[in-house]
Order: C-alpha cells, then sequence, then structure tokens
C-alpha cells in the first residue's frame, strides 16, 4: 500500500513566478562585477543623458533626488543563471528622465562610473521598463550592487542592469557595449535564453 504524505510534495510556487529557461532561483543576492567597486560621492554624482546630435541633458543627486520616484517590484535574471524573484527597489522612472529629450534615436548605449558600458534599444528603456534604482529592500543602494545608482531593467539578463550609471548615450546606430563585444548576446532576453551571441 502506497503511503502518500504532503510533506514530500515541496513547497508550491506561487504562480506569479516563473523561472526562464537554465534558470535556478536564489534567494540571496550575488555580487558580480565586471571590475573594482568604484567609489562614487554623492556630492560628485551626476547622470547626464546625450542625444544623438550632441545636447545634453543633466541631473545632479538632489535633482534626480526631487524627482517623482516609483518603487518596482520586479524579478531578476543573471546571464549566470541565477534568479532572484519579488525584488524590490525605489528609482526614477526613464520615462520620467527622458519626457523632455528631443531624439530619434533607437539605440542608447549606458555608461558607469568604472567605465563600464552596455547597450539597450531605446524602447526597452520606455513605458515603465527601466529605472535609475536608488534603494533596495528600502535601504540605501549598496556599493557592490551599483550604489549610490544603478540601472534596473528586469525584463532583461542583469548584465544591462548597468551598476553605478552615470549616463546614457542616444545613438541613431547600435554600439555594443563591454561584455556585448567579448560575446555575450546584444539584446540579452532571459526569455528566449540569449546569453551569447547566436543564441
Amino acid at each position: 500500500m502506497a503511503v502518500i504524505s504532503r510533506g514530500f510534495h515541496g513547497r508550491a510556487r506561487d504562480k506569479g513566478h516563473e523561472l526562464p529557461p537554465g534558470q535556478y532561483e536564489t534567494t540571496g543576492f550575488p555580487v558580480l562585477s565586471a571590475g573594482p567597486t568604484p567609489t562614487v560621492s554623492l556630492d560628485d554624482w551626476e547622470f547626464t543623458v546625450r542625444t544623438e546630435t550632441g545636447v545634453r541633458y543633466q541631473w545632479n543627486w538632489q535633482e534626480l533626488m526631487a524627482l517623482p520616484s516609483e518603487t518596482p517590484t520586479v524579478d531578476i535574471h543573471c546571464v549566470t543563471k541565477w534568479s532572484k524573484f519579488g525584488t524590490r527597489w525605489q528609482g526614477v522612472s526613464l520615462d520620467v528622465l527622458l519626457a523632455n529629450v528631443e531624439s530619434g534615436a533607437e539605440y542608447a548605449l549606458v555608461r558607469s562610473y568604472g567605465d563600464y558600458t552596455t547597450n539597450i534599444p531605446v524602447e526597452d528603456l520606455l513605458d515603465g521598463k527601466a529605472w535609475i534604482a536608488h534603494r533596495f529592500d528600502d535601504e540605501e543602494l549598496p556599493a557592490e550592487h551599483g550604489g549610490p545608482a544603478r540601472l534596473l531593467v528586469p525584463h532583461l539578463y542583469f548584465w544591462k542592469s548597468a551598476k553605478w550609471v552615470r549616463g546614457i548615450q542616444l545613438l541613431d546606430e547600435e554600439e555594443l557595449g563591454f561584455w556585448e563585444t567579448v560575446g555575450y548576446h546584444e539584446y540579452g532576453d532571459p526569455w528566449r535564453e540569449q546569453r551569447y551571441q547566436g543564441d
């Protein structure tokens, strides 16, 4: 006679969270960086958007903090195969930052303190898809996770959510970023497992 125990069924997964192909869930928050963690004081921090025609739009820390912020709760997926569900952030939507920027560019190259770059289509920064995040789990964003501010683009692999963000260059033609030039996928959709060139 078979013995069936509810204890052997495992924990039911929240139906609101799904793992993209090839991913596993973590409850931690691994720290991965392409280089050393830069030290950026809030007095010196600035964020710049430069259009394809060379026009600059710029915000210092106080100006960023004065903008309306949002508190997205999102799942994040790293190309190294971990996923973290229900992460809580606070930041300024790129819809707000780009609202008065006159540009017809289709591409963006995101730049960070420490000279990291990543490329993203402009449409993936708009319509509530991306933020300049400065808080995580109701705390100031730690430096090891990109503080004082990082880009947050949760629908793409997390290398696209550039840490220590300092600006965006809007471009008529796509320019590949750091990881993309060494073989990572130019777009990075976790649901299509776009980890490397050719995926």
